[in-house]
């Protein structure tokens, strides 16, 4: 059954006090940045800028949010340390705790902005921040291991009846409903919004609202249009009320940002906190405040199951329910990660690495643990990456509990380095694969030309040498190589007599270091010089692989073709004419 948001609570005066008056308290009790040296707009005010820009709405359709303000302490758990289950935890830490996987989803968003849109600056908060007052962090967690919530989670319809009048845009593809529209999914989008925002976050190919790293990437791409820079305040401000346009939206997302900039941690899907206000249903009511610290965790009981959706509080007059031990998750079982049989990572500088990263997950007995999320890590210097490159990857264990990393892809930088499993959503000790990148070989050095390279003492050879480089009959491109104008075929010590190159400075240089074939296996050696000394001499070029090719150079005299000039014959004089 679809589950839908619970209760909602008109925003009017009793919204608007409370929100009001929390952020204050918290803006004063916690810092002058709590707000994020914000102006904050008079109530009732809207943005200019608060629509998307295109279709006059804003991502939500302005549907109703969580108005649960942060805990006025600051968090500050071990970031290492995720809170055990059925370990009590202060309403600090266990609302600073964020789900693993939706964390993670939160900060590949980060990253995948930071590269396509680095002049946005989007921090990972501040998609944490929305995340949390338009779905409590995807109702605390409750996403499969690829990501996607386990049951759709939807707004109310927005008919015009204390809502936006949005009538259906997506014959009830994403939320169900033909007639009108309803935000959807732990980001909340409407489907008109969703139409052109939409991203494929997690590479599965569909663009999902209801999968988390679907939705958290839109969300960034979603706040970074309109070239908004969200390290100033106008362009944080305008990104937020083109979220939701409203005033108290805009402070309790403020607010959230800052406490999750103070420090957070992830704790396993499932098991995240529910916040319980919500602006706008139409009832009037106020919202339900936070629990003080004091409160023990367990006097709220958890939502009814034939109602997943409903968080309102229990009347006041009802006994405490104690909350029921979790059922441990596939992550909790978890207790070791070992290699599946993963062959020795070798490869070529610039080439794919032809054997993948795999690792299982093990529980206590040694059994495989299936569905449950790997993260594989690049560490080192090295430009090596993941297909597609990525520093970062993930893969979800199969019935086996065996992960596959992606294929890695080398870079030109030689040498070892890192790749890091670990588990995500539990601390558990990580595995560690080391994985080698070779510089490019060739094994076969040919001339490109047959003419005979010769020069006169002291002149310069009119041609200058081209070799080409092959490995197993293919072109061998950016290999490295060294030229070296030698004293015998027997003796590779450097000639200190004979043809040379220049350098920069125009001296005498007979070695040349540093050289690399081009992009078709083309090596074409600066000009060669001769001194005055006569005699056949050797250049030598070798590259990274062994190939080596001796090439013969002669300096000698120039023939002197001029042909002797003839002996001049005297003409015999004329003959007497005879006397007449």
């Amino acid at each position: 059954m679809t589950a839908h948001f619970g209760r909602r609570l008109r925003k009017g005066a009793a919204t608007t006090a409370v929100a009001a008056a929390a952020v204050a308290a918290l803006s004063a009790s916690q810092a002058p940045a709590a707000t994020g040296g914000h102006r904050t707009l008079a109530t009732g005010q809207t943005a200019p800028d608060g629509s998307d820009g295109s279709t006059g709405r804003s991502a939500t359709g302005d549907s109703p949010y969580y108005t649960d303000l942060p805990p006025l302490s600051s968090p500050n758990p071990s970031p290492s340390q995720s809170p055990s289950i059925g370990t009590p935890v202060s309403v600090g830490e266990a609302e600073a705790g964020i789900p693993a996987t939706v964390l993670d989803a939160y900060k590949k968003a980060e990253a995948e902005l930071a590269e396509s849109k680095p002049g946005c600056n989007l921090p990972w908060q501040l998609l944490a921040a929305i995340g949390k007052v338009e779905s409590g962090q995807a109702r605390g967690g409750q996403v499969d291991a690829n990501g996607t919530t386990t049951s759709k989670i939807l707004g109310p319809a927005l008919d015009g009846n204390g809502f936006a009048l949005i009538r259906d845009t997506d014959n009830g593809k994403y939320d169900g409903n033909s007639e009108y529209d309803q935000a959807v999914g732990p980001m909340q989008f409407i489907p008109s919004t969703w139409a052109w925002a939409g991203r494929d976050g997690n590479g599965d190919g569909v663009k999902d609202p209801n999968n988390v790293y679907d939705a958290a990437l839109a969300a960034g791409h979603y706040l970074c249009r309109n070239d908004w820079n969200l390290s100033t305040d106008a362009g944080l401000r305008s990104a937020i009320l083109s979220y939701n346009n409203s005033t108290d939206y805009l402070n309790t997302v403020l607010s959230w940002l800052e406490y999750y900039r103070k420090g957070t941690h992830s704790v396993p899907d499932g098991t995240g906190t529910l916040p319980s206000g919500r602006s706008d249903d139409g009832s009037g009511a106020s919202p339900s405040p936070s629990p003080s610290p004091s409160t023990p965790a367990t006097s709220t009981p958890s939502p009814s199951p034939s109602t997943p959706g409903d968080t309102t509080s229990p009347s006041p007059s009802a006994p405490a329910t104690p909350t029921p031990t979790p059922t441990p998750t596939p992550t909790d079982t978890v207790a070791k990660l070992a290699d599946a049989g993963t062959a020795k990572l070798t490869a070529t500088a610039g080439d794919a690495f032809t054997k993948k990263i795999s690792t299982r997950a093990q529980d206590s007995a040694g059994k495989g643990v299936a569905k449950v999320r790997i993260r594989f890590t690049i560490v080192g210097s090295t430009d090596a990456t993941f297909a597609g490159g990525e520093k970062v990857a993930q893969a979800v264990t199969n019935a086996s509990g065996v992960a596959v990393a992606p294929a890695l892809q080398a870079g030109e930088t030689t040498g070892d380095f890192t790749v890091r499993a670990t588990l995500l959503g539990r601390t558990i000790t990580g595995l560690d694969y080391t994985a080698s990148v070779t510089p490019r070989v060739a094994d076969t050095l040919a001339r490109t030309s047959t003419t005979a390279l010769t020069c006169t003492p002291g002149g310069e050879f009119a041609d200058q040498v081209e070799v080409k480089a092959t490995y197993g009959g293919a072109v061998a491109d950016k290999v490295a190589a060294t030229a070296t104008l030698i004293k015998a075929a027997d003796d590779a010590t450097e000639n200190d007599k004979g043809p040379y190159f220049k350098d920069a400075d125009g001296k005498t240089v007979r070695t040349l270091t540093g050289l690399a074939t081009d992009a078709d296996g083309l090596l074409k050696l600066p000009k060669l010089y001769a001194d005055d000394t006569t005699g056949t001499f050797l250049l030598r070029i070798t590259t990274t692989g062994g190939a080596t090719l001796t090439v013969e150079l002669t300096v000698a005299a120039a023939t002197d073709t001029s042909s002797p000039s003839p002996s001049a014959s005297a003409d015999p004089s004329p003959s007497a004419s005879p006397s007449a």
